[in-house]
């Protein structure tokens, strides 16, 4: 394991950098991304940021979105690499893997306890509340003056992987980091206008479609929500990927831990997992080759829905008690 400050140091030596976050980009991929791509930039750095998929519509408002690339967009090769959010190589996606094959020097920073520490240099803090945490104190390092682009970035970051200041990954650090941001003038009109208050009819339809399609085990304390091409590509909703819709599960009373089963493309299903805190759904999503945190983690599978469904809610019959 390296240090933030020797992973500075790396950085102010080196030119030509590539960020890149995991595929179905969330709020604390988006956020950590941007910040320190603006960040880089303002100290003199030629640097790029690469997404498998598209940047979610809620984070379009933020400067610097506008460059992200998709890996069809890549025609030349970069010397170093930084991977953000991704506890292995394999989460950025198979076609943004694909374009990396020339890099010379890879950077892992991230806040997953299953990181397999896959770089050159590693910072791997599962205590954090999140990526956005870890950029913050980055750029301090490298000295950057973050200003209030990089503070809406890194905030909303924050915000969207500690559900609002309510996960308990949430440290007094992480509301001491969110304080400084503030003075830095980050944006709370702007940032609850398009985070909370400016849903599309589509993800609207979506959440409906989801709730509609909600299952219980025979004790009440596992609930699961489907989702399926079909349906999805029915109400246009292809392309919005909502972070919260997984969260309604645990809303309910009684339930422990709450699934999603999203197919994102015919034969290819995403299954998010939730828990109260009783059951390490991370173990169980490393079952299905996924990974996360304790109370929140993720896996993809292929095959038919009916499949996926039956084997994950047994796995995780078998642990909850």
């Amino acid at each position: 394991m390296n240090t933030l400050a020797q992973i500075a140091r790396d950085i102010k030596k080196r030119d030509d950098f590539l960020l890149v976050g995991h595929s179905i980009p969330d709020g604390d991929c988006i956020g950590s991304l941007i910040a320190l791509y603006l960040g880089l930039l303002s100290l003199g750095k030629t640097v790029r940021v690469l997404l498998q998929d598209p940047v979610p519509a809620i984070y379009r408002f933020l400067p610097g979105t506008e460059a992200v690339l998709r890996p069809a967009q890549i025609k030349e090769s970069f010397h170093n690499v930084i991977f953000l959010d991704c506890s292995d190589e394999e989460r950025i996606g198979d076609k943004a893997l694909g374009v990396l094959a020339g890099r010379k020097r890879t950077i892992n920073i991230d806040h997953h306890h299953s990181n397999i520490e896959f770089g050159n240099l590693n910072y791997v803090d599962a205590k954090a509340s999140s990526a956005a945490e870890l950029v913050y104190e980055l750029l301090l390092r490298l000295k950057v003056e973050i200003d209030a682009d990089m503070a809406n970035a890194l905030y909303i970051g924050i915000v969207q992987d500690t559900g609002g200041f309510q996960h308990n990954s949430t440290t007094s650090k992480t509301f001491k980091i969110a304080a400084a941001l503030m003075d830095k003038g980050v944006d709370l009109d702007k940032v609850k206008l398009n985070l909370f208050g400016s849903k599309s009819k589509e993800e609207v339809m979506l959440l409906c479609l989801a709730l509609q399609s909600i299952n219980f085990s025979s004790d009440g304390k596992i609930a699961w929500m489907i989702l399926n091409y079909d349906d999805i590509k029915a109400i246009e909703a292809l392309e919005i990927c909502p972070e919260g819709i997984i969260n309604y599960s645990l809303t309910i009373k009684g339930v422990e831990v709450g699934v999603l089963f999203r197919e994102l493309s015919p034969g290819l299903i995403k299954i998010g997992f939730r828990s109260r805190g009783g059951v390490d759904v991370a173990a169980i999503a490393a079952q299905f080759g996924g990974g996360g945190h304790q109370r929140a983690a993720g896996a993809q599978r292929d095959g038919t829905m009916e499949e996926a469904e039956r084997q994950v809610i047994l796995a995780v019959e078998s642990v909850v008690s």
